[in-house]
């Protein structure tokens, strides 16, 4: 995936991986109670998810469905921070994201599982 999406296309993301395939106002009334959009500004932040490919617009009802992973952009924006930041270096980027934290022996237990099943 190589779509980057703003902080605001995100907003119309979150609420299809949480709610499923919605229409545009279903999405707009969501997010005017939410965050106060009104329903010019969500319909416009869906045109921009249709125009990047990351949001499929059906007829009838302006139906919308989500066409990428949350998954996925967590990964493209993960890799996206590492490369920028941490001059692509995951390594460093763990070292600072561990750095200071206070891990419960149950979280460095999982950390450890996880780096076990990349082997």
């Amino acid at each position: 995936m190589d779509i980057k999406l703003f902080d605001s296309e995100l907003k119309i993301m979150e609420v299809l991986w949480k709610e499923g395939d919605l229409p545009a106002g279903q999405i707009a009334r969501l997010l005017k109670d939410e965050i106060g959009w009104n329903r010019n500004t969500t319909y416009t932040v869906i045109k921009k998810c249709v125009d990047k490919g990351a949001v499929r617009r059906t007829d009838p009802n302006f139906m919308c469905h989500a066409l990428i992973s949350r998954e996925a952009v967590q990964q493209y924006e993960t890799q996206e921070l590492i490369s920028k930041m941490f001059d692509g270096s995951t390594e460093k980027f763990f070292a600072a994201f561990l750095d200071g934290k206070n891990l419960s022996s149950n979280e460095i237990a999982r950390l450890k599982q996880l780096i076990e099943q990349l082997k």
